[in-house]
Order: structure tokens, then C-alpha cells, then sequence
């Protein structure tokens, strides 16, 4: 019974560990303050005609949805730089943070996403940027 005890907290222990995020998570003023830093590369994984709308001022555009999500992003983004990763809600992004720093990237998520951005009164911009048409 020891041994089956001992097992099973073993693998529950592995799980919680495989299960955590590999990026950070940031709220809207620490958020603002990496896309400020011209160092940082601010990424928006939401469509095309959501970019459209509205997005933050330097922001590139690569679309979560699309299959060739990170093909395009390994093809755009630099490894050396941070990456403030944002969407419409957070979900989107949380999931592109994740793809992505397991290739090995370091990436910061927008909590909230642009949703969180707006109610915030923060700026956004509505000129188009897209990602190389690869």
C-alpha cells in the first residue's frame, strides 16, 4: 500500500509539473511597460480583420489560428528578444505563449488580452503590420 501511495504521489507531482506554463503572465500596466521597451517585439495572434480594429503600436501580426502558426513565427521572430504575446481575451495568446516557448522563445502574455487593454483606456493604433508573407 506504501509503494502505491507513494506512486501515485510521484505521478500526480510529475503531472503538476509538466502542467506549468513555461511563459509569464503580465496585467495591463506591467504589460505596457514591456511594449514600451523597443527591445521586447510585441506579437498579436488574433486574425487578420481583429488586427484591423485595433491593435498596439508596434505589433506584428501572425494568426494563432492558422495551421502554419509557428512555422511563420520562427520565421519572424527573434530568438534573442522577449515577446509580449497578446489576443482578444488572453486564451489565444496563452496558447501561442506556450507553442512557442517550447521552441525555446521567452514570451510574456497579456492578461486579459486587448479586452483588458481597452477597459484600461490604453492606446491602440489601427495601421495594418502583418507578418512576412511567407
Amino acid at each position: 500500500m506504501k509503494k502505491i501511495l507513494t506512486y501515485l504521489l510521484a505521478v500526480l507531482g510529475l503531472n503538476s509539473a509538466c502542467g506549468q506554463e513555461n511563459f509569464g503572465n503580465a496585467d495591463v500596466t506591467g504589460f505596457a511597460e514591456l511594449a514600451a521597451d523597443t527591445n521586447v517585439v510585441v506579437l498579436d495572434v488574433r486574425t487578420a480583420s481583429e488586427f484591423a480594429e485595433g491593435h498596439l503600436e508596434r505589433a506584428i501580426n501572425i494568426d494563432y489560428q492558422q495551421s502554419d502558426f509557428v512555422e511563420k513565427a520562427k520565421a519572424t521572430l527573434p530568438m534573442d528578444k522577449k515577446i509580449a504575446v497578446y489576443c482578444r481575451s488572453g486564451r489565444r495568446s496563452a496558447g501561442a505563449a506556450g507553442k512557442l516557448s517550447y521552441e525555446g522563445y521567452k514570451l510574456v502574455n497579456l492578461k486579459g488580452g486587448i479586452i483588458a487593454w481597452k477597459a484600461a483606456n490604453m492606446p491602440v493604433t489601427a495601421s495594418y503590420r502583418p507578418a512576412s508573407d511567407n
